[in-house]
């Protein structure tokens, strides 16, 4: 069985935390994943805990995460990963509601 390399990503990921009901809700849409806590830094620790396992995934399968990260935008340049640039904004919508 061949061994493969590994090497260390370090990337800004950009992470929403929203609250809904009474579980705080952590979002990345670099990476499509989410997970929750009882508090924001729960949330966040779950959310750091999350994308090492999302890596970790495919240590065996480097083949795998490049399919992954390039149908999430990703782009390698050399042997560097970059996320996709995600733009934040709030947009005013008009829209019909039943009364």
């Amino acid at each position: 069985m061949r061994k493969n390399k590994i090497s260390q990503l370090n990337v800004g990921l950009p992470v929403s935390i929203k609250k809904e009901g009474t579980a705080y809700i952590a979002f990345t849409p670099a990476l499509d994943i989410s997970t929750y806590g009882k508090t924001q830094r729960e949330a966040k620790k779950s959310f750091s805990e999350l994308v090492s396992i999302f890596f970790e995934e495919f240590i065996d399968n480097p083949d795998g995460l490049e399919v992954v990260l390039g149908s999430l935008g990703w782009t390698k340049r050399k042997s560097n990963w970059q996320p996709p640039k995600v733009t934040n904004f709030v947009q005013d919508v008009k829209v019909s509601l039943p009364v």
